[in-house]
């Protein structure tokens, strides 16, 4: 009778701990589309995000992820897919800026309470900011001055990363090709900026800008 006892007993600990949908069944393992790739964003909530100071400046609604408020303010994203963790990666998000926006994309990073991200590459999101590095530029690494889009409409963004090379695309176009070399420091002000690995982070840059985020996948490739 006693070993039942302490068999139900370890059986109710081990489904307290399993992750729960709103009906109380055992949440579904995340599942790719036919083309291998995870979504990030279920396009309704910030579930498996998670921000540090100045969240009030972002929100999912209407299909996206808006920030738009005090910054800097960045949104990490720690859920399930590949333990929010990767190295070799293909990433792909429709992102749309609107006039003065200043934003990012980072990869290889993780959870930061506040400031910018000291681990981690920034895929920059810029086509009208002051700031001359615009979008496509692998931010302080290799920078450009023509963003390759315009503000108020969707364009997709691609981060490709494998072992020490880094592809960035705009539109499917190829605006940064960039491969670590044996010798390479990290700029000045980014001790942390080196082929590694870690997460996505989403940037809110400061009060004047404002970006949407949507459509947010990703697939592991081998490393």
């Amino acid at each position: 009778m006693k070993l039942r006892v302490l068999t139900l007993v370890a059986l109710a600990v081990l489904l307290s701990r399993l992750p729960v949908r709103a009906d109380d069944s055992p949440a579904a393992a995340p599942q790719p589309d036919k083309d291998g790739f995870y979504s990030l964003f279920d396009g309704k909530t910030l579930d498996g995000w998670k921000v540090g100071k100045n969240a009030e400046s972002w929100k999912a609604e209407d299909g996206m992820i808006q920030v738009h408020g005090p910054g800097p303010s960045h949104l990490f994203y720690v859920g399930p897919v590949h333990n929010h963790d990767w190295k070799n990666f293909h990433l792909k998000a429709q992102v749309m800026t609107f006039p003065h926006a200043n934003s990012g994309i980072y990869f290889h990073t993780k959870y930061q309470e506040a400031n910018w991200p000291d681990q981690g590459f920034e895929a920059q999101v810029n086509a009208t900011h002051g700031d001359w590095k615009k979008t496509g530029s692998l931010y302080d690494v290799v920078n450009i001055r023509d963003p390759h889009h315009v503000d108020e409409k969707w364009f997709l963004y691609e981060i490709i990363v494998r072992d020490k090379h880094v592809e960035l695309k705009i539109d499917g176009q190829t605006v940064c090709d960039w491969t670590e070399p044996a010798d390479f420091k990290p700029p000045a002000g980014h001790p942390g900026r080196f082929i590694q690995h870690g997460t996505f982070a989403l940037q809110g840059h400061d009060p004047g800008s404002e970006t949407h985020f949507k459509e947010i996948l990703v697939k592991p490739l081998d490393d």
